[in-house]
């Protein structure tokens, strides 16, 4: 009975979006198309609460060893190698140390380490890895399983994934060096905000490498978002795709300003990429252009920007683009991996993209044309925005899936922990500009609510497809967002390293007129100024659009000045995977807990104190008659700063009750 249910299960996944590793977890997303889903299912309702811990693991990344004015963090979500590939765990520590652990006793196997030297406020991340098998490789032979990760340095690496050598016949003996590439552009003022921090997606032979470009934020004249493409057995490039389309013969170069098109980077595509190996094409959630927060300098809705891009694999030629913000103002960058799926609907199975969005939108896309499932509609918005602005009137609203956030604010929202506390967060509101989603940014300050780092960030979502559900963890805290004339503000000050940051001081728009200030709305004790809970779960039906259950996510003890286990919902970072057992696991809170829900209801049936808070995706495997659950406890450059981490924890019951739980 119990093969059979295994069987049942992994169908439904290979109907929908191509098979999962053998082990069951072989990409970052669960499988290529990001479902998150795994047919393993010896944890159950009833099992899961017997989990204990089954080992750790400690990359040794922590002050002193790193510049502690670097930002860095442990993010990483482990994918397992087939025993053909060493069968070995993969993932990558903070400064892009590739290992391989054993993965019933965590004892490190190998490690490659490209030998990055940390710098003060630069960002420190590596979200994954990816596994690539070359076909026409000989049987056992060296680097017929590779490992490719893109590096904080800008290379694109590839080792043995048995022994962590570098594969010789890629790129310069392993690696190929993308700085060049990346400094060749023009436009580029300065190239060293670009980073690589997600895994790279592989598709019929070629690896796609999308970046994160730090300086779109305070500058116009940023670095590219150019997505590239290399061989995956020799590292030569075969196609580059630039999301501001300056190449003059792209069918969207004629909706942009010439000047715009010569000056504007961004746009690039810096979370995680899905694959459609079938299809063979490879989708990219693209951010907005340069820079975040002001438009002037770039006129026009700004396509490809702020989109789904599906590319053609061979070619890097865009079989369609379908983009969610128009001329973005907001810093509504599209977050979450495009999750590829199967929609049940009263026309039958449609092949679909589900991408999520900070503004807790849920867009169901056709997967082979584009085309909304369920209808959008072009909706007047607020377009008076500050000197020199151009704002779009309309933008695209998803029907039948409905948001995941609130959709606007007003003092009557205000809320505290005392009756002081609201009356602060309501006149704070009653003095900046408020009101409904995409409500300019403004010299008196704009709430945000929905916000740039709400709704749904890079945790993405999950897909339960024998029942139609995405599951996925949503926040819910108030923003400001305040321009200030740059010429009236002292010039050190907003060109300070760190300034524009979210929380710090304002920030210089460099190739504008502006600076920026931005932060999250708190009250005078530290709370959100809107009412709780700000960090849910929750599971909502494809189908139809109704929400089955939703549930606060993470207690605020570990949050002065309210230390008290509490489950109001504590903001963080980090997604929620689902079993064929009918549980869901999602760590993702400051109070340093993983914690295992009901798929049915939204109960929780486990929860665990770690070491730290885990602001990463957990994975889960099935190997020699135990089910592990991996995740990876780092805490967080802004959301849990003081309590750096380096493990990598893997649970699985005792042996008995795993044994048990075999026989049923």
């Amino acid at each position: 009975m119990r093969n059979r249910r295994l069987l049942a299960a992994a169908l439904v996944v290979a109907l929908a979006a191509g098979p999962v590793g053998a082990q069951g977890w072989g990409h970052y997303g669960g499988d290529a198309g990001g479902q998150r889903y795994s047919p393993a299912d010896q944890l159950t309702r009833k099992t899961v609460r017997m989990l204990e811990p089954a080992w750790t693991y400690r990359t040794s990344e922590l002050p002193p060893a790193v510049n502690e004015r670097a930002f860095f963090g442990l993010h990483a979500t482990p994918i397992l190698a087939p025993p053909a590939a060493g069968g070995s765990l993969l993932f990558c520590s903070a400064f892009n140390k590739l290992i391989a652990l054993d993965p019933a006793t965590g004892e490190e196997r190998w490690r490659y380490d490209p030998e990055l030297k940390s710098r003060p406020f630069n960002s420190y991340k590596c979200r994954g890895v990816t596994l690539w098998r070359d076909s026409r490789a000989r049987a056992g032979s060296a680097c017929e399983w590779r490992v490719f990760m893109g590096t904080t340095h800008r290379r694109l690496v590839a080792v043995d994934a048995r022994t962590g050598d570098l594969c010789a016949g890629f790129g310069d003996g392993g690696v190929v060096n993308v700085d060049p590439m990346v400094k060749a552009l023009p436009q580029n003022a300065n190239a060293n905000g670009v980073n690589f921090w997600s895994p790279p997606a592989v598709v019929r032979d070629v690896v796609v490498l999308g970046s994160a470009v730090n300086g779109k934020q305070r500058r116009a004249k940023s670095a590219s978002g150019m997505l590239r493409a290399f061989d995956a057995r020799t590292g030569a490039l075969k196609w580059t795709f630039d999301p501001v389309p300056r190449n003059e013969n792209d069918p969207q170069a004629r909706n942009w300003d010439e000047t715009a098109l010569q000056n504007t980077g961004g746009a690039n595509a810096w979370s995680l990429l899905s694959v459609d190996e079938k299809r063979g094409l490879v989708f990219a959630p693209t951010a907005s252009a340069s820079p975040d927060f002001f438009g002037g300098t770039r006129p026009g809705d700004n396509r490809y920007a702020n989109s789904v891009v599906a590319l053609q694999a061979d070619t890097g030629k865009v079989a369609w683009h379908f983009q969610v913000t128009h001329h973005d103002v907001w810093n509504f960058d599209l977050p979450a991996q495009p999750i590829l799926t199967t929609l049940r609907t009263e026309r039958g199975d449609i092949p679909a993209v589900i991408q999520l969005t900070k503004q807790g939108f849920v867009f169901a896309l056709n997967r082979d044309t584009g085309e909304p499932i369920y209808p959008v509609f072009e909706r007047e918005v607020p377009t008076d925005g500050v000197p020199g602005e151009t704002l779009s009137a309309t933008q695209p609203f998803p029907t039948v899936l409905p948001p995941l956030v609130p959709q606007t604010i007003g003092p009557e929202d205000a809320w505290g922990v005392s009756f002081y506390d609201e009356t602060k967060c309501r006149e704070a509101i009653e003095r900046m500009r408020y009101g409904p989603i995409y409500t300019p940014p403004s010299l008196e300050g704009t709430v945000m609510y929905p916000q740039m780092g709400g709704g749904v960030n890079w945790n993405g979502g999950a897909i339960a497809a024998d029942r139609g559900w995405l599951i996925t963890n949503v926040v819910r805290i108030p923003y400001f967002l305040r321009l200030l004339k740059a010429d009236e503000q002292d010039a050190k000050e907003i060109n300070a390293p760190g300034a524009g940051r979210p929380g710090g001081p304002p920030g210089a728009i460099k190739d504008t007129p502006y600076a920026a200030e931005q932060g999250p709305l708190l009250s005078p004790l530290g709370a959100p100024c809107t009412a709780p809970p700000w960090h849910t779960l929750l599971a909502m039906d494809l189908t139809n659009g109704e929400v089955q259950w939703e549930v606060p996510l993470g207690s605020v003890e570990q949050l002065a000045p309210l230390p008290l286990p509490v489950t109001l919902g504590a903001p963080g970072a980090g997604g929620a995977i689902v079993t064929a057992g009918g549980v869901v696991f999602v760590a993702g809170t400051p109070d340093e807990k993983i914690r295992a829900f009901d798929l049915r209801n939204g109960k929780t049936l486990w929860t665990w104190k770690l070491p730290t808070a885990a602001m990463a995706t957990p994975m889960t495997y099935q190997l020699d008659g135990f089910q592990y659950v991996v995740v990876a406890a780092g805490g967080h450059q802004f959301l849990y700063p003081d309590k750096p981490g380096d493990w990598i924890m893997a649970f699985r019951l005792p042996e008995d009750e795993a044994a048990a739980a075999n026989d049923r």
